[in-house]
């Protein structure tokens, strides 16, 4: 199942961000991108476009999306309790299991970027 929010905005200009595109390019295919989201939140549908643009610009291949619903102001969906989902979006980026980098809902970079420099550290 994927995610309207995960449509890539046409608007967003990689040659503006060479820094999120090269680091994310240089992942390699054994890194998984894990976007859990929904499209009834406000958040995701403001960030995941450009994420998700950025994405494509880079080449990632391997992006996974997990819709994510409420039930009694708890979140539910595929993983989210098993990756401690609480806030929407969530990113992971993942190599063999291990997790690499996180971007929650509350960060105040956009997702991309947030991750990119996570990655460089």
């Amino acid at each position: 199942m994927s995610l309207k929010t995960m449509e890539p905005n046409p608007a967003w200009d990689a040659d503006s961000y060479p820094e999120v595109v090269e680091t994310f390019g240089n992942l390699g295919d054994d890194a998984v991108v894990r976007v859990w989201g929904g499209d009834w939140c406000g958040d995701c549908r403001s960030q995941l476009p450009d994420f998700a643009a950025a994405m494509d610009a880079a080449g990632v291949e391997n992006v996974e999306q997990y819709p994510v619903d409420r039930e009694d102001g708890e979140k539910v969906g595929e993983k989210v309790a098993e990756y401690d989902v609480t806030l929407i979006p969530t990113v992971v980026v993942e190599r063999d299991g291990e997790e690499l980098a996180r971007f929650e809902e509350r960060e105040t970079r956009e997702a991309a970027v947030y991750l990119a420099d996570e990655l460089s550290d």
